[in-house]
C-alpha cells in the first residue's frame, strides 16, 4: 500500500440529537475527493475517535468505504483500551477498510515490550495491516520499531512526538531491516508547519487536518512542497499555517475544534465537538475566518501563477 497525495483526516459530523450524521459525513468526504487525497483516515484523531463508541466507529468507517469505493485507501482508527481497540479493528475489517492507524492505549504508561505487545495484539485481531502512531503514552524506541517491522502486517510509523533525533533514529533503524514497503508519516498537529524538516528525516508523508477544512489551501501547500517551490510554501506557512497554529495553541483540543468550525463556516453544518473538547468562541471563530480568507487568497494566487 503506497500513499501519494495529501492524507485526509475527515471530521465526524454530529446532528442536533448528538448522533453521527452519516449523510453529512458522506458529503464531507465526497466533497474532498476531487482534490485527490492520497488516503482517507476516518475515525482517527480529527474524527474524534476518543469520543466514539464501537458502533459509531463502524458507522463512520463504513460510510467512508462506501463513498471512496476503492478510489484511495481507507485507514481506520483503532486504539484506547485494548478491548475497544480490538473491536475497532474487527469492525473496520468487516466494513471494508484497507488498514488501521493504531492510536495510543488508554491512560496507562507501559514499558517498550508492553507497547510492542499492544500493537501486535491489534494487528492479530484482523487481516488488516497497521500503522503505528508514535504519540503521548505510546512512545516507541528504535529497537521496538525494529521488532515491529519484523511483522509484515506493520506497514508504517506516524510520528506525533516531535523528537527529531529519535525520529531519525527510527527511520534509519527500520530502513536497515530491508523493509522497502515501510512508510513514514509526520503526524504532528498541523503537520504542514514542520514538514520541511520531516522531509529531511526521510518522512515524506504527512497528515493534514487542514485538508478537511480547506482542501484548496492544503492542496496549494502540497503542490508547492512537491514542486520544491520554497517561496510559495513559505508564503502559505507565514500567511496561513503559522497564524492557525497560534490560534490552535490557545486551547487544548483546538486541533480538532477549529477544523470543525472552519468547515461550518464554509457551509457544511458538521455540528460541535464532543466533550471533553470545547468549541471556539465567537471571537476566535472570527479570527479563524480571517486566517482562512488569507489562506484562500494565497492559494488562489498560486493557482493563477501556475495556470
Amino acid at each position: 500500500m503506497k500513499f501519494e497525495g495529501v492524507l485526509f483526516f475527515p471530521v465526524t459530523p454530529f446532528n442536533e440529537a448528538g448522533s453521527v450524521d452519516v449523510a453529512l459525513l458522506k458529503e464531507h468526504i465526497a466533497s474532498r475527493l476531487p482534490f485527490s487525497p492520497g488516503g482517507i483516515f476516518p475515525a482517527c484523531g480529527t474524527g474524534e475517535f476518543h469520543a466514539l463508541s464501537i458502533a459509531e466507529v463502524r458507522t463512520v468507517v463504513q460510510a467512508a468505504v462506501e463513498v471512496v469505493n476503492g478510489a484511495v485507501p481507507v485507514i481506520a482508527g483503532a486504539g484506547g483500551p485494548l478491548g475497544h481497540a480490538l473491536d475497532s479493528a474487527r469492525a473496520a475489517a468487516e466494513v471494508g477498510a484497507d488498514a488501521l492507524l493504531v492510536l495510543p492505549p488508554y491512560l496507562v504508561g507501559a514499558p517498550q515490550d508492553g507497547l510492542v505487545a499492544y500493537i501486535e495484539a491489534i494487528a492479530a485481531a484482523s487481516a488488516l495491516p497497521v500503522i503505528v502512531y508514535h504519540r503521548a503514552n505510546a512512545k516507541f524506541s528504535a529497537a521496538s520499531m525494529v521488532k515491529l517491522a519484523a511483522n509484515p502486517k506493520v506497514i508504517g510509523f506516524k510520528d506525533g512526538v516531535g523528537d527529531v533525533g529519535l525520529a531519525q533514529e527510527i527511520v534509519s533503524a527500520v530502513r536497515a531491516t530491508g523493509r522497502e514497503d515501510f512508510q513514514f508519516f509526520n503526524g504532528l498537529l498541523t503537520a504542514e508547519l514542520t514538514q520541511g524538516a520531516y522531509r529531511g528525516l526521510g518522512m515524506p508523508l504527512y497528515s493534514s487536518a487542514a485538508f478537511a477544512m480547506a482542501p484548496e489551501i492544503a492542496t496549494a501547500y502540497y503542490r508547492a512542497y512537491m514542486d520544491g517551490n520554497e517561496e510559495r510554501r513559505a508564503e502559505l506557512i507565514e500567511g496561513f499555517y503559522a497564524p492557525l497554529v497560534r490560534l490552535r495553541d490557545e486551547v487544548p483540543g483546538f486541533g480538532v475544534s477549529l477544523i470543525k468550525a472552519g468547515i461550518r463556516q464554509a457551509g457544511l453544518p458538521v455540528g460541535p465537538v464532543r466533550p471533553p473538547l470545547v468549541n471556539p468562541t465567537a471571537e476566535q471563530e472570527g479570527r479563524l475566518a480571517d486566517i482562512l480568507a488569507k489562506g484562500h487568497e494565497l492559494a488562489a494566487s498560486h493557482a493563477l501563477a501556475t495556470a
